[in-house]
């Protein structure tokens, strides 16, 4: 069956409304405070390690100044800290906090749970071609693997 851009599109924007949906009730189960471009930065700081807040921004598809602010009321929070390069003093990197890991490890064990519910609906036929659909959208986009998932943290 030949299949057009535009029906994956389709499929990828349901997909999404879902995922979007369980991650917003993730969160607000865990931590009220923290919005979603906030845990966003959280899970680029958990998935790639510490960045400067120039690749921060890159990486969140934001404004330099953008994450300057965002990155100032996650300190407040203690869930990132601001680290200056040994290398260069006026070089600074955003690193996760344990309790930035800790929020992160605590939404994604949420998420494993009600997406694994979500995946019990899924007709066992179809979930090899799901695994590779969803491998191939990551790929795509270049996200890693939860198992290539950076481990370090401030201490």
């Amino acid at each position: 069956m030949q299949v057009s851009d535009e029906q994956v599109v389709d499929a990828v924007l349901r997909a999404s409304r879902v995922l979007v949906s369980v991650a917003v009730r993730s969160l607000a189960g865990v931590d009220d405070d923290v919005t979603l471009p906030q845990y966003r930065a959280l899970v680029v700081l958990a998935s790639r390690g510490p960045q400067r807040p120039t690749e921060l921004a890159e990486r969140l598809a934001v404004h330099p100044s953008t994450v300057t602010r965002l990155c100032d009321r996650l300190v407040t929070k203690q869930l990132v800290e601001r680290t200056a390069s040994p290398v260069n003093r006026r070089e600074v990197s955003v690193v996760l906090t344990r309790k930035g890991r800790r929020l992160v490890d605590r939404v994604t064990e949420r998420r494993r749970e009600e997406i694994a519910r979500i995946v019990a609906n899924i007709p066992t036929r179809e979930r090899a071609a799901t695994v590779h659909a969803l491998h191939a959208l990551g790929e795509a986009a270049n996200e890693p693997a939860d198992a290539a998932w950076f481990t370090g943290v401030a201490t």
